[in-house]
Parts: C-alpha cells; structure tokens; sequence
C-alpha cells in the first residue's frame, strides 16, 4: 500500500541519520516476504487515468526502490516466503538477498495487463541478465529460491528457521566494517 511504501522511506530516512544503526534488514511477517501491490488500489487509480496511477501507486512505488538500491548502509532482505510482483521488487532493490528454501519469486504483473510497476524492468536485468529477466517478466514462472540463487538474484539459500538469523549475521559482519567504505562501495 502507498502508506507501507512511504512507512518503509520514513524509517530509511531515520536510520541513515543515526550512525548507530549500520545496516538493514527488510523481512516479512507469516508466510509471506510481500505479496506485492495493493492490486485494487492500484486498479482505482488507473480508472482514474494515467496521470492519477503514477501518482498515486508508480511513483511512490519508485521512490521506495530507488531509496533502498541507493541506500548509504546495506539493506538486505531475509526472504522468508512469497515474493510477489512489489515484494519480488523489493527484493531487486536490496543490495543482499538471503532466501528460505521455501521461498517463493514472481513478475506476474503481465497477467494484469501491466509491466513491473517500481523499476523491476530496469534492476531484474542488473540483477539476473537480460534474457532471464525477460524470461520472467513476459512468462510470469514463479521460481523457487534455488532458482533465484542459480539466476543470482539471491545471495544465498538456507532453511527456513534460519533466515533471518543469517541475515541478521550478515548484517551484523557489515556492520563491523568502516561505514565510510561501505557507503562508497555502495555508491560506486
């Protein structure tokens, strides 16, 4: 929803100004990492016109992707189910990815008559090549966790019940490192 994309900007701007916070982790609560969009709200916005859906879902949408790829501190994201459409792009903006086995990946906004919403046509192919990015957004597999690790889209595969401890651990071996040179290799 408009208002999670703008809750997830918000604590972005809050953590980047206390230096001692120095890095993130993005997970999920129950069985889903995101299940995308707010569908509906979207489709309200777009029988308004095109003018009121970028406004309203593309743009506040880009503007969370776009803060978290170029967020100053590493942002990793512990996937722990479904990744769908919004979430699946989420995922694309991290810098780090760590999947459960279970988990989930999909592109399907092709199936509603849209492309990838927040930047996805642009960041799958730097994550994953052309033509595997292309394979998923036209095709719309779903793709397990070994996949998105095979494709590296994911750093990394463990089980379930351990996701977010290793992305935690991630978190915590970055956070020991100089920030500045972390920031900088973010940025370049």
């Amino acid at each position: 929803s408009k208002s999670l994309l703008n809750a997830i900007v918000d604590a972005l701007d809050r953590i980047e100004l206390d230096a001692a916070l120095r890095a993130v982790v993005i997970t999920g609560a129950g069985r889903a990492f995101s299940a995308g969009a707010d569908i509906t709200a979207f489709q309200r916005h777009m029988q308004a016109g095109p003018v009121e859906a970028v406004a309203h879902f593309m743009r506040p949408g880009h503007r969370m992707t776009r803060r978290v790829e170029n967020f100053s501190k590493p942002v990793i994201a512990a996937v722990n189910g479904l990744a769908y459409g919004g979430g699946c792009e989420l995922v694309e903006s991290c810098h780090m990815a760590i999947a459960a086995e279970g988990a989930v990946f999909s592109k399907a906004e092709i199936d509603i008559g849209i492309i990838p919403t927040f930047g996805g046509t642009q960041r799958l192919p730097r994550n994953v090549g052309r033509k595997a990015a292309l394979e998923q957004i036209l095709s719309v597999p779903a793709f397990d966790a070994a996949e998105a690790a095979r494709l590296g889209f994911v750093n990394r595969v463990v089980a379930a019940s351990d996701v977010l401890e290793a992305a935690l651990a991630l978190a915590s071996d970055l956070a020991r490192k100089p920030p500045l040179a972390i920031a900088a290799a973010l940025s370049a």
